[in-house]
């Protein structure tokens, strides 16, 4: 695998960042690709060498999210809920002016639905309908529930701008994680 120039990296990220800061004050629909280039402070053609429109650009920034939130996980199996919501909480608060704009201020339904759709099939993996509290239970069901709950407290958790640092706010949803799965 080719390694990327470190130029181009630092021009994607600044698209990325003006797009993101640009979506936290304004709508998608309102955001012109003129306004990114002038936040980012390069060129309009540049933009469009990088990404063919404002919706390829969010796609692109959606799916990087989605992708490192798996490896997270996939990482992680082998830990408890708590220890590897630690460190889900910590890219949470690393990535805030992303989450928060895609979460919390309601900018983005499909990557909301995306980022529950990932919580669903991650929580699959741990449900165990054949024994225990959730015996006679659909797994489609008590998967379902659970992801919804988990991303309804990130919503909360980053609307009100992180009143609890990643840990402790790990170990509570953890807690009731290990409640229900």
């Amino acid at each position: 695998m080719a390694k990327k120039d470190r130029r181009i990296i630092r021009t994607q990220e600044a698209i990325k960042k003006a797009f993101l800061e640009l979506m936290s004050e304004k709508t998608c629909d309102s955001i012109t690709i003129q306004d990114i280039s002038d936040r980012a402070n390069i060129n309009r053609a540049t933009v469009y060498l990088h990404y063919l429109d404002k919706f390829d650009l969010l796609d692109k920034i959606m799916e990087e999210h989605i992708n490192n939130m798996v490896n997270i996980c996939e990482s992680e199996a082998e830990m408890d809920w708590i220890e590897s919501t630690v460190h889900c909480m910590e890219y949470l608060e690393r990535n805030y002016l992303f989450f928060s704009t895609m979460l919390a201020s309601e900018g983005a339904q499909y990557f909301r639905s995306r980022f529950v759709q990932h919580n669903i099939e991650e929580f699959k993996k741990d449900i165990d309908i054949t024994k225990g509290k959730n015996v006679g239970q659909s797994e489609d069901i008590v998967a379902e529930f659970v992801a919804n709950a988990y991303v309804g407290v990130v919503e909360w958790w980053l609307r009100n701008k992180m009143p609890y640092p990643p840990r402790v706010m790990a170990e509570k949803v953890g807690d009731l994680l290990e409640r229900n799965l």
